[in-house]
């Protein structure tokens, strides 16, 4: 995958929906094309009869490294509007994750640093290699991780959030797995494969359930408990009248 003409590669394979960062020699840095590539294949793949899953990954060495050039020009050149505009991309992309109907698993290898540790982090599930690194180091220069804060805040532990946000350090794989911020982590020389069997896991599963689940979940943050349970009766009645609730309980039945 070396060919950057297309910033985004997607193919579905079987009932997972494949996006690959294709910019191998920025260490698929982000910028406003490549934002806009992502979302539009973030949301074909969710329109998708087929697919059951989405794996984000990222060609060449590194899933991805942050913020490009571009963007960083436009903090220390552009006006308030267009650092602005250049900032609710961003934050689009990774409310677009999270609104998604399709889970959505990052497959990191490499490095995932600043903004790319955070849309590895706003992913439903992260999976990661041995030799994966993640990081916030906005602070060295000068500038906060301040979007892709929301998405930690709500993955780990205060005082874990606080001291990566503020010392900027890299942690490996299996330290970001004990902090919360990595659900799996596999071995290099199998990694590809690990991914792939992962993501087919979702093919044997209700999608309407899990979209439901992933809705429900996501809803549920913040709400006060009782809120919380009334809004979880709601979907369960809804989940109680699909097609694949009413197959399942009858194929249950039968046995």
């Amino acid at each position: 995958m070396t060919d950057e003409t297309n910033v985004i590669l997607y193919e579905l394979d079987g009932a997972v929906a494949r996006v690959t960062l294709n910019r191998p020699s920025k260490r698929n840095a982000l910028n406003s094309e490549l934002i806009a590539a992502l979302k539009n294949a973030l949301g074909e793949a969710d329109s998708s009869e087929r697919a059951r899953v989405i794996v984000i990954a990222g060609a060449g060495k590194d899933f991805c490294s942050g913020a490009d050039l571009s963007s960083l020009k436009t903090i220390r050149e552009g006006s308030i509007a267009e650092n602005a505009s250049d900032a609710r991309d961003l934050m689009e992309l990774l409310t677009l994750i999270r609104s998604l109907s399709l889970p959505v698993i990052a497959a990191v290898h490499g490095r995932a640093l600043a903004g790319g540790c955070g849309l590895a982090s706003a992913c439903d599930i992260v999976l990661a290699n041995a030799n994966a690194n993640f990081g916030y180091p906005e602070v060295k220069i000068g500038f906060v991780p301040a979007m892709v804060m929301a998405i930690l805040r709500r993955n780990i532990s205060e005082k874990r959030a606080f001291e990566l946000i503020t010392r900027g350090a890299e942690i490996a794989a299996e330290e970001a797995k004990a902090f919360g911020l990595v659900n799996q982590v596999f071995p290099d020389e199998t990694f590809a494969e690990e991914v792939t069997a992962y993501a087919r896991g979702f093919e044997a599963l209700s999608k309407s359930a899990v979209s439901l689940t992933k809705t429900l979940l996501y809803q549920m943050d913040g709400m006060p408990f009782g809120e919380a349970l009334e809004t979880g009766v709601d979907v369960n009645v809804i989940a109680r009248k699909t097609e694949d609730c009413q197959q399942g309980v009858a194929r249950f039945l039968k046995k």
